[in-house]
């Protein structure tokens, strides 16, 4: 079985959702039979490698909203977060552009490491407040999970996997994506934002069940727990 994951490394849905999938999954007697693939979508392609903002602004002028409504936003979503053991640092956040985080996680994959090396971005962004926008310190968090520096440092100096992270996002637009996260399974069934994890079990003991059946793909919606190009609800 194979689940493709469309997720942005600043939305805070996207973590939150990642570890409920993660424990729907230790649920799933078959997990061993399942392999996972990461898919790259921008939400703030428009956005520069330094913004000199805090994330609080950003919401603040993005959504056109009061910087203590954004503030407020976030607060809910680290009590989310909490629950789940992830403890975002919303004041500390460094906001940029994830074209190359993206493309980081292409570099990984050639080495069966796309998986790790996209939880360990997701961690220095939300946890550790790291600029997952700059390239040492990309490189450095691919050197982490065990991938060459050297070799990071180059391809990020490159425009290498840039034409697939933009694929990624082509695909996500033609099978009707319009907020992260996105879990695909089997190209059958759609579960589309953070949702509880007993939804991701259910759903892949559906599939498992329905392996040989053909139907287009059926979602399962919650777009209160979904980032999209222009804002994330609460």
């Amino acid at each position: 079985m194979k689940i493709e994951i469309w997720s942005d490394f600043v939305c805070p849905f996207c973590y939150i959702g990642k570890r409920r999938f993660e424990q729907g999954l230790q649920n799933f007697k078959h997990h061993d039979q399942v392999e996972i693939e990461f898919k790259s979508f921008e939400l703030m392609p428009h956005f520069g490698k330094d913004l000199g903002k805090s994330i609080h602004q950003v919401i603040s002028d993005e959504k056109g909203i009061p910087l203590e409504q954004a503030k407020s936003m976030h607060a809910q979503l680290t009590a989310q977060a909490n629950e789940l053991g992830l403890d975002y640092q919303f004041d500390t956040m460094i906001p940029t552009n994830t074209l190359n985080a993206h493309r980081m996680t292409h570099f990984a994959a050639q080495s069966g490491k796309m998986v790790e090396m996209s939880e360990r971005i997701f961690k220095a962004y939300f946890v550790e407040s790291q600029h997952i926008g700059d390239f040492d310190t990309l490189a450095t968090l691919a050197e982490e999970i065990g991938l060459d520096r050297e070799q990071a440092l180059q391809m990020l100096n490159s425009d290498q996997f840039t034409a697939e992270v933009k694929a990624d996002e082509q695909e996500a637009a033609n099978i009707g994506v319009q907020g992260v996260p996105f879990f695909v399974i089997n190209r059958k069934y759609a579960v589309s934002g953070a949702q509880p994890p007993h939804v991701f079990t259910e759903v892949l003991n559906q599939v498992w069940d329905e392996t040989h059946a053909e139907s287009p793909l059926i979602m399962k919606s919650d777009d209160s727990n979904t980032c999209t190009d222009e804002s994330c609800d609460i």
